[in-house]
């Protein structure tokens, strides 16, 4: 769920998106199905071991991504983004635009951003608008989050201005035809 309070002045950002947990429940079945089928193996049996092994490692590798730092929020002053590659604020000066797009199916909606000419140099743009084609950065798979995507566009068209795209149409903003 969205946190918007009278705190949120004090903080800097109105609107915090919240990381998805439900996906733990796999990995925590490996690593703790992987430790029962360990310690149930007999001596000197080689695969049952191996398999254990191998669901404790995988699962322990999955766990530590889906418990790494993360923090998106929306706020008067920019974005607040924490997360594996990018642990800073991004000022809506240094935002030249935003757009939550869909991309090929089965994927999630993603929200992209094209920074302004000489700003965020350190991110790849390894990705492109969806109007006009510009190169641009994938800064949060919607997927990941709680919140409907309805809800964090109607945050980011609030915040955001101009500056926002949504080619889903899910804050009733159409995006504008470019020549």
């Amino acid at each position: 769920m969205m946190h918007s309070d009278d705190a949120a002045g004090e903080r800097g950002y109105d609107v915090e998106l919240h990381r998805d947990r439900g996906a733990l429940v796999l990995p925590l079945a490996c690593v703790l199905g992987g430790a029962v089928v360990l310690a149930l193996a007999r001596h000197g049996a080689v695969l049952p071991k191996l398999t254990g092994l191998g669901a404790v490692l995988l699962g322990g590798v999955v766990l530590v991504g889906l418990l790494r730092p993360f923090r998106f929020a929306i706020g008067a002053e920019g974005l607040t983004v924490r997360r594996p590659g990018l642990r800073r604020l991004i000022r809506w000066e240094e935002v030249d635009a935003l757009a939550l797009d869909q991309p090929p199916a089965p994927s999630a909606p993603r929200l992209l951003l094209v920074p302004v000419p000489g700003a965020l140099l350190d991110l790849p743009a390894t990705e492109r608008h969806p109007v006009d084609g510009r190169a641009a950065v994938e800064l949060l798979d919607l997927a990941r989050v709680r919140e409907r995507p309805t809800a964090v566009a109607t945050a980011l068209a609030e915040y955001a201005g101009d500056r926002f795209v949504d080619v889903l149409g899910l804050c009733g903003r159409e995006p504008e035809a470019t020549a």
